[in-house]
């Protein structure tokens, strides 16, 4: 018997669907045309159970709204897995903050961000920022193994944690804390970075081609030092296991206050004079 295919794409024998022959012919039409229609309305039915039991498909909250950012930070912001893209988790929201205001005002270069980051207002920037450092992620073990004598791994890190009074180059742990994990709130985190990261970012200081608000520390250190150094400094860095304790410091540490050609404009905290807390000079 020839089939045919209707308006709904159906297929239905063709005499069942003549209704002008004979009664048997009209009966099996009305049942052909009865099931078909108990088919799609029990189908329609339970579309609708399924969409109403169906939960919203996204949350509305900023861990949804910053999947374009964990697109290349990782899952949760814990870093890129090529070694360029940094980690974002954990980082001292007023550092974020002034990095996606660098990446909108042209003081960095890189043209992704900037394209992701010039439709939003700073006060979003500030939320993103603010999301980003309160997520409490494990850092990996390092992974650095780029070859570099000894003698070379040793003046890296002389120069993280001691610095260069010959050259008036102050210690990393200086601005950075004492465990290098970052100050609150302007002042990022030396360890856990892959070594790519640290060196693209101290070789686009030494070339100006990265920036952060006037006056701009790191671009005066990075220039009293040679490119040897450099090296050094990142990769005795990407070398160190992070501590028990990975959170910013809540201040900098004690001692003298940065000199004036070397004041930060994105960290003013740093030039203030610093003392120690009360309970280390002999107070309850």
């Amino acid at each position: 018997m020839r089939t045919y295919l209707n308006r709904q794409n159906f297929a239905i024998p063709r005499a069942a669907a003549d209704l002008s022959g004979p009664s048997h012919t009209r009966l099996q039409a009305a049942k052909a045309w009865f099931f078909k229609g108990l088919w799609c309305a029990t189908g329609l039915i339970a579309v609708g159970l399924a969409s109403a039991k169906t939960p919203a498909r996204f949350a509305d909250d900023m861990a949804e709204r910053t999947r374009a950012c964990t697109a290349c930070h990782g899952e949760q912001g814990r870093a890129g897995p090529d070694g360029y893209y940094p980690r974002l988790a954990g980082k001292p929201a007023g550092y974020l903050h002034n990095q996606l205001r660098n990446f909108a005002q042209g003081r960095r270069h890189y043209e992704l961000m900037a394209r992701m980051v010039d439709p939003l207002t700073d006060a979003y920037l500030g939320e993103m920022a603010q999301y980003f450092s309160e997520l409490k992620l494990p850092y990996p073990a390092p992974t650095a193994n780029n070859t570099i004598t000894p003698e070379r791994l040793a003046k890296g890190q002389q120069l993280v944690t001691q610095g260069d009074a010959t050259r008036g180059l102050p210690a990393c742990t200086q601005c950075h804390g004492v465990r290098l994990t970052g100050v609150q709130p302007n002042v990022p985190g030396l360890l856990g970075l892959p070594l790519d990261y640290l060196n693209a970012q101290l070789g686009a200081w030494q070339t100006k081609q990265r920036r952060a608000h006037a006056p701009d520390c790191m671009a005066e250190i990075v220039q009293r030092m040679p490119s040897e150094d450099l090296i050094a400094v990142s990769s005795w860095l990407a070398r160190q296991p992070l501590p028990v304790e990975t959170r910013p410091a809540e201040r900098p540490p004690a001692g003298p206050a940065l000199p004036e050609a070397l004041r930060c404009g994105s960290a003013p905290e740093l030039s203030a004079t610093r003392s120690a807390p009360a309970q280390s000079r002999g107070r309850p």
